[in-house]
């Protein structure tokens, strides 16, 4: 698992490859992601929106960004957290993720959140040992 606490906010994720999605005679690896965010700040948080950067094994980048997180937008008190579960897939076999969620306090403020880069990594692609 991966942790990251910016201002009191701790997302934690945990990738998973999704074998019986991928195919990887057909260049598609599939990853499942749970991601966990807790606030263990004192001051009420929104999540507004979310931004995404996906780099695969090629070094392709891919960036995703939008309005909340799987189609919601949630409201987390101090000692509240929430979780979800999302997916992305890859031409090849690993890649990595990072991220950012925008948060919004109750008078306004807005701030970035650091999701921590994750690796993404599946049993087919080569081993490199250093």
């Amino acid at each position: 698992m991966y942790s990251a606490t910016t201002r009191g906010i701790r997302v934690t994720v945990k990738p998973v490859y999704l074998e019986e999605q991928s195919s990887p005679s057909d260049s598609h690896f599939v990853w499942a992601y749970q991601v966990h965010i807790e606030n263990t700040g004192n001051e009420i948080v929104q999540l507004l929106n979310r931004y995404w950067r996906i780099t695969d094994s090629l070094g392709r980048v891919q960036e995703v960004r939008g309005a909340g997180v799987v189609g919601e937008q949630p409201q987390l008190s101090p000692g509240e957290s929430y979780e979800y579960a999302s997916g992305t897939p890859l031409s090849t076999p690993s890649g990595i993720m990072v991220g950012s969620y925008e948060m919004e306090c109750p008078n306004g403020e807005r701030f970035d959140v650091e999701v921590p880069a994750f690796s993404l990594d599946s049993p087919h692609q080569p081993v490199q040992l250093n």
